[in-house]
């Protein structure tokens, strides 16, 4: 099964763009009115505040927050920009909490399709508010993986194979099977053969394995006994990480379907783009650079 069951993760990552949120307009990088729907005892995030709660956050893994928000800022502009170059289409795979349809002000043309789990979708849709902002231009793709084909589904909720689509697969590569993944992106590759497609795709480098330190900026605290405890922490939520990839290892996997990588970031490349303009650049010894951002065309 392509996309895990479990939604602790996606409250986790939820949460980190709830307590961004609460910064002031001039400091946040990112805006996620939405997210405190989501989030177990948002009211005493909101009492906490923005910066005593990342001051907290930095005690249990320096620049854990900065690195899952430069990601979905990273996505949101992808996104934007890809609206603007003329996509049609952009499928979210495995969109669990994910509101970039109805946060960023897309343009009316563009069709978003949201994939995920029948219960993972039934539990989303629930906690959304009445007359969301565009909610028209949303069409939810329920995929019982055991049984159904994602193409197929994506046919027959209106995909157009012949519209220009960006794919994106955040947050969830690290949880499922390297094969799952590969199939995946083949997939959707042949669904849009007969035009441009983007695919976004996030990745845990092997290193975290490996050799710990290399995947944290330099001087960062304990790195091999913080990437140990992040792997539990996951594995307790009933989502282990199982699969892991060096640069060159998925770049053949998207190559193997027409794609070839245009971006390969971490929180590293993003920090003085995102954070320095709002005052709140990390020093070296609190990046967290275990997750490569991966922009690929084809």
């Amino acid at each position: 099964m392509i996309f895990t069951q479990k939604d602790g993760t996606a409250q986790g990552v939820a949460k980190q763009r709830l307590i961004e949120t609460l910064a002031g307009p001039d400091a946040r990088v990112i805006n996620d009115p939405y997210a405190e729907r989501f989030v177990i005892g948002p009211g005493i995030i909101k009492l906490m505040g923005h910066k005593l709660s990342i001051w907290l956050g930095q005690k249990l893994a320096p620049g854990f927050h900065e690195h899952l928000i430069s990601r979905t800022r990273f996505i949101d502009e992808l996104i934007e920009k890809s609206a603007i170059s003329g996509t049609e289409q952009y499928v979210i795979l495995g969109a669990g909490y994910d509101m970039r349809a109805h946060r960023l002000g897309l343009p009316s043309a563009l069709r978003i399709f949201e994939v995920d789990q029948p219960e993972v979708q039934a539990r989303k849709r629930s906690k959304l508010p009445k007359d969301l902002a565009n909610s028209e231009n949303v069409t939810y793709v329920s995929v019982d993986f055991t049984h159904q084909s994602l193409a197929e589904q994506l046919l027959a909720a209106g995909f157009d194979q012949s519209k220009p689509t960006v794919f994106t697969l955040e947050g969830v590569s690290q949880y499922i099977t390297k094969e799952a993944v590969s199939s995946t992106i083949e997939e959707l590759a042949m669904l849009t053969q007969e035009t441009r497609s983007t695919f976004f795709i996030s990745y845990v480098d092997e290193l975290l394995d490996k050799d710990p330190e290399a995947c944290f900026g330099r001087g960062y605290p304990n790195p091999a006994k913080r990437a140990e405890a992040i792997k539990s922490l996951s594995a307790k939520f009933g989502e282990p990480w199982i699969s892991f990839y060096t640069a060159e290892e998925m770049a053949s996997v998207l190559s193997r379907s027409g794609y070839s990588i245009k971006e390969n970031v971490t929180l590293e490349d993003l920090n003085a783009p995102y954070f320095a303009p709002v005052g709140r650049t990390l020093p070296e010894n609190q990046i967290f650079k275990l997750e490569h951002f991966v922009v690929a065309e084809g």
